[in-house]
């Protein structure tokens, strides 16, 4: 269901995220933090892009999937896949963020994770609801 990003995935990419320009995608691809998501027919369906924050804490920055293969269990298998090869690099804890009026935190419980804080950007260019983050232990 992963799989490596590669140079033909930008423009892919950019229609799921529009604001990533190739600088940025180029950070993913060469340093093999990003993903694309396949369904069972072999189809791009979304993307998962992380960071490693200090070395040691996998950041889910964005898992995007495609609007009509949301709500099919496609979320939870990638989240899952890559919890698992994030345990096969020996990391303990993953974290991923969302906004508290989304409803990705609801399947984000589900899986396991649990509140661990939260960012307000308020009176900022970014202004936005609580940004509420989120951790789950692998062992």
């Amino acid at each position: 269901m992963l799989k490596l990003l590669n140079n033909q995935d930008f423009t892919f990419c950019k229609s799921l995220l529009p604001r990533l320009d190739k600088d940025h995608f180029s950070i993913y691809l060469n340093s093999s933090l990003g993903y694309l998501l396949y369904d069972e027919s072999n189809n791009k369906i979304g993307l998962l892009f992380y960071t490693v924050l200090w070395e040691k804490f996998p950041f889910i920055e964005h898992i995007i999937i495609k609007d009509n293969y949301q709500h099919k269990g496609y979320g939870t298998k990638a989240i899952l896949e890559f919890e698992n090869l994030m345990k096969d690099k020996n990391y303990k804890v993953v974290l991923l963020s969302t906004q508290v009026d989304e409803k990705a935190q609801f399947l984000y419980r589900k899986l396991g994770y649990i509140d661990c804080g939260g960012l307000f950007l308020e009176n900022t260019p970014y202004d936005q609801p609580l940004e509420l983050f989120m951790k789950k232990n692998l062992a």
